[in-house]
């Protein structure tokens, strides 16, 4: 069942007379928001969509749960300005609060960090169908607790958000990407240790699963070649130098997780559609010493992946023919934890899963009749 709502009265209405319900967006990371439940109600929040402030000079922003992604960017960049946590499936059509919910940074965080350091200010209805705020609109408000980050990555399980702040950043003016090629994904770990405790403030730092070293460097004109030779040195390889269209559509092309797609050029941009990739799109996040064991796993297994911002999350494409009981068994001997976006039917978080004491706490005081399903 699906329910359509534009809003915020409106989503408090569906909250209510809903005993089970979840939010759902432009639904291009479909294994988040897929249910078990018949009796689930599927609110459809497309229709809360705009920017409502954006002031360039301080830079901040707030729009509306279901604004597409690539709305907000093509504003900011009138400006000069973007999201430094480089959401993903943004061409896809990913919503401003789908990326919310699911936690996402591409590989652009790199250099200022995650979705988690951007976002300001929240508004969402919670299971009592109150309209709740927290934060605010400018980078200073930071006191009480902090509801807007206990809401990345609540995969639509605490409240619906109705309306997101962020900071934002000036975009760089030029960008070159260095490529270097490593015969093991420990060979590559030593360099990438080094560049990630260096001075050098890298626009984003990616190892495929082919071992080649993705170094993306950002700047104007007159500074981008002095980066370049710092990097090199730093590198201590033989680099590849990427520019202009080339370098840019690279990016792009990882922002949609192209390459881990099960059918490559006959998958659909949007991972939802019926002609989407066969097999599973898996998020792992993990810390730099994970990740050789899981490299070595993920290859046995046959999965392509990419390991992106300096080794602290792993994205991966498990093939169909392997059960996703055996990644979620071995990532949990790994100590680590996975993230469906796409894929069959199945959980959509494997491995270790987080939680615990705490989380049980925030539920039971957002959502004490149990209206958001359990994961």
């Amino acid at each position: 069942m699906i329910a359509t709502v534009d809003s915020v009265a409106a989503v408090q209405e569906a909250v209510l007379v809903s005993d089970r319900l979840l939010p759902v967006g432009a639904q291009t990371k479909p294994a988040l928001s897929a249910v078990t439940d018949p009796g689930t109600v599927r609110l459809d929040c497309a229709g809360l969509s705009g920017i409502s402030a954006y002031d360039p000079a301080e830079l901040t922003l707030t729009a509306a749960a279901g604004t597409p992604i690539v709305e907000l960017a093509d504003a900011l960049a009138a400006h000069g300005q973007y999201l430094p946590f480089d959401p993903p499936l943004a061409a896809a059509g990913a919503t401003l609060a789908g990326t919310v919910a699911a936690g996402l940074s591409g590989a652009g965080a790199q250099r200022y960090g995650g979705l988690r350091d951007f976002i300001i200010g929240v508004e969402f209805v919670d299971g009592r169908g109150r309209h709740v705020h927290g934060g605010g609109r400018v980078v200073k408000n930071a006191a009480g607790f902090d509801l807007p980050k206990l809401m990345v990555g609540s995969l639509g399980r605490l409240g619906v958000i109705v309306a997101v702040s962020l900071k934002v950043f000036p975009r760089a003016r030029a960008h070159r990407t260095l490529a270097a090629t490593f015969a093991s994904p420990a060979a590559a770990l030593d360099t990438i240790g080094v560049l990630n405790r260096g001075p050098l403030a890298l626009e984003a730092l990616d190892l495929t699963s082919e071992g080649r070293l993705l170094v993306r460097l950002g700047g104007d004109d007159g500074t981008l070649t002095a980066l370049t030779e710092r990097a090199e040195a730093t590198i201590g390889t033989a680099c590849e130098r990427i520019d202009g269209p080339e370098e840019a559509a690279m990016w792009a092309a990882s922002a949609a997780l192209t390459a881990l797609r099960g059918n490559g050029d006959r998958a659909s941009e949007n991972p939802s559609d019926s002609d989407a990739p066969s097999g599973d799109l898996i998020r792992i996040p993990l810390t730099p010493p994970q990740l050789p064991p899981l490299s070595t796993a993920l290859t046995a297994a046959g999965a392509r992946h990419r390991f992106s911002r300096g080794a602290s999350v792993a994205w991966a494409h498990w093939p169909a023919d392997r059960t996703l009981t055996e990644l979620s068994d071995r990532l949990a001997d790994l100590g680590l934890g996975g993230q469906r976006l796409w894929g069959r039917p199945g959980p959509p978080l494997l491995g270790t899963v987080p939680g615990g004491p705490f989380a049980d706490r925030v539920r039971a005081a957002l959502d004490p009749d149990h209206r958001f399903p359990e994961l």
